[in-house]
């Protein structure tokens, strides 16, 4: 009976180790709270493709995901094309789209239980992310426990203020791609809210902007431990590269 009873111990513990070990196969997806274009009455939103093909990639690769914002809770949401068959998928899900109501704050994130984050594009992406210092905290100690980052198109912004513990830019002597500058309308209402130029900042301090000069090219950069893409093509690579480095680690 003693025997027996040490077995189911023994059971119990590997199983144990096995769901620890699951909780921490996180990926944190960093979305916008904002639903304008700077103070204008432009509505701006977060990529619905970009987010649902990558996180698609992830569920199915056994990672389960979370969603932060500056300020957590509802999030704007756009760019969607009810022809694409994953898209549709989602958004018939009522427990997927019910992530978009109730995103956590940052305070509500312990950087620990990620492996990897991924900054989704949008309008929004410019506006609330970038200068958060909860959220770049964040994305800094999962990168500096051996983490990766990731973005996609605007979602690049996200990155363009965040520093290593060295005080040095996380792209610095990097490849960093994103939406170039060669795409972008700058003589749009909608441009002229954006607070930088995520191609300039970069180049500015220290990274090198790669980009396609062809749209929907699935251009991206691996460099280190930073996957990025330059527009919503990429965001299935994006994703499928971020998960073929997790497990190369394990």
């Amino acid at each position: 009976m003693q025997k027996i009873i040490f077995i189911l111990l023994i059971i119990s513990f590997i199983v144990g180790c096995k769901t620890s070990q699951k909780k921490e196969d996180r990926i944190l997806f960093v979305v916008s709270n904002q639903h304008t274009y700077g103070s204008t009455n432009l509505i701006a939103s977060n990529h619905f493709s970009e987010i649902v093909l990558a996180y698609d990639i992830f569920i199915k690769s056994g990672y389960k995901v979370d969603f932060v914002s500056p300020k957590g809770g509802a999030i704007p949401i756009g760019y969607i094309s009810k022809n694409d068959r994953i898209q549709k998928k989602y958004l018939n899900d009522t427990d997927f789209m019910y992530l978009f109501k109730n995103t956590l704050r940052p305070n509500e994130i312990n950087p620990l239980s990620y492996k990897a984050t991924y900054y989704s594009g949008g309008g929004s992406a410019m506006f609330g992310v970038p200068e958060n210092k909860e959220i770049q905290t964040i994305s800094r100690s999962i990168y500096e426990n051996n983490g990766i980052i990731s973005t996609v198109c605007h979602g690049t912004a996200g990155i363009v203020n965040l520093k290593l513990s060295n005080g040095r830019y996380i792209y610095e002597e990097k490849q960093i791609s994103g939406y170039p500058d060669f795409f972008e309308n700058m003589d749009s209402k909608k441009y002229k809210t954006f607070p930088f130029s995520i191609e300039k900042t970069i180049n500015k301090r220290g990274g090198e902007f790669s980009y396609s000069k062809e749209r929907n090219a699935n251009y991206f950069k691996e460099d280190g431990r930073l996957v990025t893409g330059q527009d919503p093509s990429s965001s299935i690579s994006v994703a499928k590269k971020v998960v073929e480095m997790l497990q190369n680690q394990k």
